[in-house]
């Protein structure tokens, strides 16, 4: 990690590619770990002595005793989740008194958001996205339509009350008359606003005298690139900036204070929900994938659908976050496979495409061009270092580090926190 700067974790795909592990293994040399967009849509799960931590609206370098976390103004937060998280993790032993801190700008998802987003679902039939119904989308809609509510709101209650019963008067004229316990819901609140208030500070100030302090600062990005809602599969993304740009204004720290990027690239593709997927396997391959990857969403629990690594989204991901070294995640999944296909063009009409297109339509039809590696068969779950990599092992990762033009610097073969390899970056 660079000094005096702001080091970054994002995902490079469509999300679940073990963002998580990374974090925490980085956590370790870390001051602060942030979290800057996104909700408890977000997934990411840490194995520690064999305890499993489930983390979704909380930073995952929680489970690092050593530093503090930050929620920044940025995300957007649904309370009674937050508790729940946090009454959970702290029955496995994770400590949260005085290490987790919320910023008084974040966004609050209320019940009636996750009432709105399964209505919106329900309306959109077999064009659905494939939302995890948490409420996230129509939260960030409040928000740019500036009728949301933020954490400081429930520290002038007679304004939060106002705007919370005009919002659900409104919700109603838009969406027709749902059962919401009005009362109920602010009689919660007001018990929320007491338990909160330990852990809410004015972000800002808190990260960037963080940095000027010379304190080691992580940012944990959620999601992923092709779900970034302007450089994603639109309409088929989430509802922020979950790209390099969002690290900024979900924190509201400048982008000189930014230091190494460092990107997360499944050794194979996944996305949950629905949208184009230009390598997806419908087939034995596919379902091997699913089933020795154990590819189950860590918020939804749906079945993920599983592909080919594609090297069009890693040179997209490139281009638009920066990466300084990538973390190639879950190579032990491809243990068994004689030979492993890497999608390395799009082909439209007989002609390749120079970039990611935003027309769904074209990528629906898109043919993709492929090369096929051979598998190296064996088991590579015990390897310690680079050189213990079988050679067609380590051939695979030489191409993805040709795909992206930037270094590999760290590779998983295992779920567990030490089941990573870290490699010799020049």
């Amino acid at each position: 990690m660079s000094a005096n700067k702001v080091n970054v974790v994002l995902g490079s795909q469509w999300g679940d590619e073990g963002k998580g592990k990374l974090v925490d293994i980085l956590a370790s040399e870390a001051d602060v770990v942030a979290r800057c967009a996104g909700g408890n849509n977000a997934g990411h799960t840490i194995v520690v002595n064999g305890v499993s931590f489930d983390f979704h609206l909380l930073p995952s370098g929680l489970a690092n005793p050593k530093c503090v976390s930050l929620i920044g103004n940025g995300v957007v937060v649904h309370l009674p989740s937050f508790f729940k998280e946090i009454e959970i993790n702290e029955s496995k032993g994770l400590k949260c008194e005085g290490r987790l801190f919320i910023s008084n700008r974040a966004q609050l998802v209320f019940d009636y958001h996750q009432l709105v987003d399964g209505i919106n679902e329900v309306n959109l039939g077999k064009s659905n996205i494939g939302t995890t119904h948490k409420g996230i989308g129509p939260a960030y809609s409040s928000k740019a339509s500036r009728s949301g509510l933020r954490v400081h709101h429930l520290y002038n209650w007679p304004e939060f009350e106002s705007r919370f019963r005009l919002n659900v008067v409104n919700k109603m004229k838009r969406f027709g008359e749902f059962e919401y316990d009005v009362e109920g819901e602010l009689a919660k609140y007001k018990e929320y606003a007491a338990r909160l208030k330990p852990y809410v500070v004015e972000s800002v100030n808190f990260i960037n005298s963080a940095i000027a302090s010379g304190k080691k600062v992580l940012v944990e990005g959620a999601n992923a690139l092709m779900l970034d809602i302007d450089f994603g599969t639109y309409p088929y993304v989430t509802s922020s900036n979950t790209s390099i740009g969002g690290v900024c204004a979900g924190l509201g720290i400048s982008p000189k204070k930014i230091g190494d990027i460092y990107g997360v690239v499944k050794a194979y593709t996944t996305r949950v929900g629905s949208g184009p997927f230009p390598t997806e396997l419908n087939d034995e391959d596919g379902d091997k994938l699913q089933s020795i990857g154990a590819e189950f969403g860590t918020t939804t629990g749906r079945k993920r659908r599983c592909g080919w690594l594609d090297a069009v989204v890693l040179r997209w991901s490139q281009m638009i976050n920066d990466y300084t070294s990538i973390n190639v995640t879950k190579l032990d999944v491809l243990d068994k496979f004689d030979t492993i296909k890497i999608g390395m063009n799009y082909l439209y009409e007989g002609k390749k495409l120079e970039s990611m297109p935003p027309d769904l339509d074209i990528l629906e039809k898109v043919e993709v061009e492929y090369i096929t590696m051979p598998g190296w068969k064996q088991d590579i779950s015990k390897c310690t270092s680079y050189e213990e990599l079988p050679e067609n092992a380590k051939k695979y990762i030489e191409k993805i580090e040709e795909i992206m033009g930037v270094p590999v610097e760290w590779i998983g073969v295992g779920a567990g926190r030490n089941s990573m390899i870290k490699k010799t970056v020049n």
